[in-house]
């Protein structure tokens, strides 16, 4: 059984004096972890840049702007050249980034195949995960 969906694409960076750098992005789900995404940025120097955030966030800022705390994702424009944007802050600074909305939406609609939005908590599987950390409390 498929335990994980990913997928590759360049999402393109705005830097602050307006360039536009491509950012290779690996998409990843996976069952066990099924609230939550991660977007795994190749950075030259720092190799792998994690970010996890809740799923149905990147599935609403699809739709609409989405989020309002670290992570802000909205839709801009329409048809295949529509765009989604994707605002990261830390305290070390913040990142607006964007990709092709279409790639965005069939990656989320296969990771919504693999665990439907109503099974997302029975997928959780809590009971293996608390008797480990209880294990390891000991």
């Amino acid at each position: 059984m498929t335990s994980c969906v990913d997928h590759m694409l360049d999402m393109e960076l705005a830097s602050p004096l307006g360039e536009r750098i491509l950012v290779p992005t690996q998409l990843l789900y996976r069952s066990q972890d099924p609230l939550a995404v991660q977007l795994l940025f190749q950075d030259g120097l720092q190799g792998l840049v994690p970010w996890v955030f809740a799923r149905d966030l990147l599935a609403a800022g699809t739709r609409t702007l989405s989020g309002d705390g670290d992570v802000q994702v909205w839709p801009d424009g329409f048809g295949r050249e529509a765009l989604l944007h994707l605002l990261l802050s830390s305290p070390h600074g913040s990142a607006h980034l964007t990709a092709p909305l279409p790639a965005i939406e069939r990656w989320l609609h296969c990771t919504y195949q693999l665990v439907p939005a109503a099974r997302e908590t029975q997928a959780l599987d809590l009971e293996t995960h608390l008797t480990q950390f209880l294990d390891g409390a000991t």
